[in-house]
């Protein structure tokens, strides 16, 4: 499988992971992302919780103004992909 982890990607997560408090990130976010980015990260963590919290769908769509199409890639990597919702999710422990 095609991946791409490389030396410059953990070079960004070894940034990340020395971020100690929430205003941190959100200076590193706001810098790094554009807004649109990370509206769409925020809606996809969104989502998660509440496909987590067994929200359906349709439900999700009203809340979030999310397409079905991003519900389901949400949804396919929450139960099939490498568990990073799911570590992160029982580690917030939101819902």
């Amino acid at each position: 499988m095609n991946t791409i982890r490389d030396e410059h990607l953990d070079n960004l997560y070894d940034a990340i992971l020395t971020l100690g408090t929430r205003d941190e990130c959100h200076q590193l976010f706001e810098d790094l992302c554009t807004i649109s980015e990370l509206l769409s990260l925020k809606q996809r963590f969104w989502i998660a919780q509440l496909l987590d919290g067994g929200m359906l769908y349709d439900d999700i769509v009203k809340t979030t103004g999310a397409s079905t199409a991003t519900i389901s890639r949400v949804n396919r990597c929450l139960h099939y992909g490498k568990n990073g919702y799911r570590l992160t999710l029982d580690r917030t422990g939101r819902e």
